[in-house]
C-alpha cells in the first residue's frame, strides 16, 4: 500500500485482511509519518486480527510504503529463527567442547608420556633415580606422618663392584643384562611402602622400611644371595660373585633436603673399606666431619708446603750383629703454626686420595738429599736413608728421573737413597711387571730399593720371586706374640730365605727387649722401633748418634 503523509491512500496493491485498518488507525498512522517518517507498530483490525504495520519513505514528505503482517506468522518467524539459532549454538559448543576434551586428554597423555620418560630407566623400564627421588621426597614431606614412623626408614645406596670387568669380559650386551637383572632382583626384594631405583651406570637406590641397623644388613644379605643366585645353575669353574658397595643412612629429619639425604649414604658408601665388601657401612657425623677435615687440610697442603711446615724425623735401623747404627728411615711430619702437630695418619691418607702425596715425597727426598749433602760437606760419615714412595708415584711412567735429577743436583753417591715401597703397590699382573720395570730403573739409577709391611699380604713370597729388592722390613705385626711356637720358625725361615736371596731383613715396631732377644737368635740382620729411637727430628738425631758412636747407650 502507497500513504500520503496524511495517511490517505494513493495505492492499495492488494487486499489482504477481511477488513481495512486505515479508517480507525488513519490518525496514528499519519502522526508516525509526521514525527519520524518511519516506524513499526502493532495495530487490530476490524476483524480483532493483530497486525504488524511497518512504514518506509519512498519519497521524503510525500509518500510512503505501509506493509502489514500478522503477529502470530511474524512470532511463528521468530521462534523458527530463534530455535535454529540456539540449534547451531548447541551444536557449535558441543563441538568445542568435545575438542578441548580431546585437547586436554592429549595433553594429559603428553604429560603422562614425559613423567615416564623423566621418571623410568631407558635400560630397566623400571624407576630411575629421578622417579625415585621424586617419590621418597613425595612421602618424606606427607604431613600427616610422624618423627617415630619416619625414623623407621633407611635410605641405602650400592655400586656395583668390578661392573668394568664384566663388560670387558663378556661385551657391553652382557652388562646390560647384569645392570637390568640386579635392578630386577632389587625390585622383587621390595616390600609395600619401599620403593627402588637405578642411578647412575651401575648405582643402584633402596628406601626400605626398616630402624635397627642389623635388620637392614640381613634383608641386604639376602638381596645379595638373591643376586648371585644365578651360579647354582653355573659350573663352579664359571661361577662369578656380584658385590656391592654399600652405605646406609637412617632418615632423621622431616624436612631435610633428599638430595642430602642421598649424599650421606653415598658417603657412608665411600667409607667402605676393601675388607668389608658386602657390608653395608651405616653413615653418622664422624664421616662429616673427616670429610671436613680432608677439605681443609687440602687447602691448606699447598701453603704449608711453601712455608716449610713438612718437617723430617729420622728414625734409626741398628745392626743386631754388633749393635751400630747402619741407617735410618725418613719419616715426615706437619707442624702447623694455627693446628700444631698434625699426625701422619690424618693428613697422608687425605694427601694420598687428592694425589699431592707426590709432591710431598720429592719434597721429603729432596730435604733428605739436602741434610746428606751438607753432612758431607761437613766430612762426616753418611749411611743409607730410606725414603717412602707412594703407590700414585706409579701412575708416571717417567717418575724416576725426576728423583734422579734431585739426587744429581746433590751429588749423592749411589748406594745411599733408598726408595721405600709397600706391599699394596701391586695391583694386579699388568702392574706388578711395570713396578718390576721401575725397580731394575731405581738400581740403574743407583737407588736401593725396600719393602716395606712385608707379610702383611697374601703374596709376599711371590713378589720375593718377581722383584729384586735389596732390603725387606717385616710387618710389626709378626711379632705382636713371638710366645707362639711356630713364630720362630716362620722368622728362621724369613731370614734364611733373605740370605738365599741376598737381601737384609729389617724388623720394624720392635719396642720390647725380649723381642730384641728373639730377632738375635733367628739371626735377624737390622731392628728399627722405639727399643732403641722414636723418630726424631733431624738435629736430635745427628745427637743421638754421636752419643752411640762415643759407646754411650750402645746395645
Amino acid at each position: 500500500n502507497i500513504l500520503e503523509a496524511n495517511g490517505n491512500y494513493v495505492l492499495k496493491t492488494i487486499k489482504t485482511f477481511e477488513g481495512d485498518i486505515l479508517p480507525d488507525n488513519k490518525e496514528k498512522i499519519a502522526e508516525v509519518i509526521r514525527d519520524t517518517g518511519r516506524g513499526d507498530f502493532i495495530l487490530t483490525d476490524r476483524q480483532g486480527v493483530r497486525q504488524m504495520l511497518v512504514i518506509l519513505p519512498i519519497i521524503e514528505g510525500q509518500w510512503y510504503q505501509a506493509s502489514m503482517v500478522p503477529v502470530d506468522v511474524l512470532r511463528s518467524s521468530y521462534i523458527q529463527t530463534a530455535w535454529g539459532i540456539m540449534i547451531i549454538i548447541v551444536v557449535a559448543c558441543s563441538l568445542f567442547i568435545w575438542l578441548m576434551s580431546r585437547q586436554r586428554k592429549m595433553a594429559v597423555n603428553n604429560q603422562k608420556m614425559l613423567m615416564e620418560l623423566a621418571y623410568s630407566d631407558s635400560l630397566t623400564g623400571l624407576r630411575n633415580f629421578a622417579g625415585f627421588k621424586r617419590e621418597v621426597e613425595i612421602f618424606l614431606s606427607r604431613p600427616e606422618i610422624s618423627r617415630s614412623e619416619l625414623t623407621s626408614y633407611v635410605l641405602w645406596y650400592g655400586d656395583l663392584r668390578n661392573f668394568k670387568l664384566i663388560n670387558e669380559s663378556f661385551g657391553s650386551r652382557a652388562g646390560d643384562d647384569t645392570l637390568r637383572y640386579c635392578m630386577r632382583v632389587l625390585e622383587r626384594n621390595i616390600f609395600q611402602g619401599e620403593l627402588a631405583g637405578r642411578g647412575e651406570e651401575d648405582s643402584y637406590y633402596l628406601c626400605l622400611r626398616e630402624s635397627k641397623e642389623s635388620a637392614v644388613r640381613a634383608r641386604l644379605e639376602g638381596i645379595t644371595e638373591d643376586i648371585n643366585s644365578f651360579n647354582k645353575k653355573r659350573e663352579a669353574d664359571t661361577a662369578y660373585c656380584l658385590a656391592f658397595r654399600q652405605g646406609a643412612y637412617v632418615v632423621e629429619e622431616p624436612q631435610m633436603d633428599i638430595t642430602i639425604i642421598q649424599d650421606r649414604a653415598k658417603t657412608a658408601c665411600l667409607w667402605q673399606q676393601d675388607h668389608t665388601l658386602g657390608e653395608s657401612v651405616f653413615y653418622d657425623n664422624r664421616f662429616m666431619q673427616s670429610l671436613r677435615q680432608e677439605h681443609e687440610l687440602t687447602a691448606l697442603f699447598q701453603g704449608a708446603l711453601d712455608r716449610g711446615e713438612f718437617l723430617v724425623y729420622l728414625q734409626p735401623k741398628v745392626r743386631l750383629s754388633d749393635g751400630k747404627t747402619a741407617g735410618a728411615e725418613a719419616l715426615v711430619r706437619w707442624r702447623n703454626p694455627q693446628r700444631g702437630m698434625i699426625f701422619p695418619s690424618d693428613f697422608i691418607p687425605v694427601l694420598e686420595k687428592n694425589g699431592s702425596i707426590c709432591k710431598l715425597d720429592r719434597y721429603i727426598f729432596e730435604k733428605v738429599c739436602e741434610l746428606l749433602a751438607r753432612r758431607m760437606q761437613e766430612g762426616k760419615a753418611i749411611f743409607p736413608v730410606s725414603v717412602n714412595l707412594s703407590r700414585q708415584h706409579f701412575k708416571d711412567p717417567d717418575f724416576l728421573r725426576q728423583f734422579s735429577e734431585i739426587a744429581d743436583k746433590y751429588h749423592i753417591p749411589d748406594g745411599i737413597l733408598e726408595l721405600e715401597l709397600t706391599e699394596s703397590i701391586f695391583f694386579d699382573d699388568q702392574g706388578i711387571e711395570f713396578v718390576g720395570k721401575c725397580i731394575r730403573r731405581m738400581h740403574r739409577l743407583g737407588f736401593k730399593c725396600s719393602l716395606d709391611d712385608f707379610g702383611s699380604g697374601y703374596s709376599s713370597l711371590g713378589l720375593l720371586r718377581e722383584f729384586d729388592v735389596d732390603t725387606i722390613k717385616l710387618d710389626r705385626r709378626i711379632f705382636l706374640d713371638i710366645s707362639q711356637p711356630k713364630a720362630e720358625d716362620v722368622l728362621i725361615c724369613l731370614t734364611e730365605l733373605g740370605r738365599r736371596l741376598g737381601v737384609q731383613i729389617v724388623a720394624e715396631g720392635i719396642e720390647k727387649q725380649e723381642q730384641i732377644a728373639f730377632l738375635k737368635r733367628v739371626r735377624c740382620d737390622m731392628v728399627q722401633g722405639y727399643f732403641y729411637s722414636r723418630p726424631l727430628p733431624v738435629e736430635e738425631f745427628w745427637e743421638w748418634l754421636e752419643k752411640r758412636q762415643e759407646g754411650e747407650g750402645n746395645q
